[in-house]
């Protein structure tokens, strides 16, 4: 009698951490960079092929204690999201989602670090 009390029990604490995990966040977008990503092989003149550097946008996301420096995932995706833009976010596991601009957006998590204590006065 007490074993399946005691289950239910652990199950409801575990379903409550699971989901504590991926509560909703606010950041700030304070910068972009676009980084090289990978390559491809294109044909050019004459037929030759030619290795074409790709490059992806990498923006820095800063909450109250932590920037995240986030990549895109796939180098086709052309959109730009301006900086200063208000973001609430998700974390899961090394990617984070968020919304801006009206798009939803998926980016890797390539980094993070504490946000220096002069860094958050104006």
């Amino acid at each position: 009698m007490k074993k399946p009390f005691m289950l239910a029990a652990v199950l409801l604490i575990g379903g409550a951490f699971a989901q504590a995990g991926n509560k909703p966040q606010s950041g700030t977008i304070i910068s972009e960079n676009s980084v090289a990503c990978g390559s491809t092989v294109e044909k050019g003149k004459k037929n030759k092929q030619m290795t074409v550097e790709l490059l992806c946008q990498e923006y820095v996301v800063r909450t109250v204690g932590t920037d995240y420096h986030i990549r895109q995932m796939k180098p086709t995706e052309k959109a730009l999201i301006p900086v200063n833009t208000l973001i609430e976010f998700t974390l899961d596991k090394d990617k984070m989602k968020f919304k801006a601009n009206g798009k939803s957006y998926e980016y890797l998590i390539v980094s993070e670090a504490a946000v220096a204590a002069d860094a958050t006065k104006p």
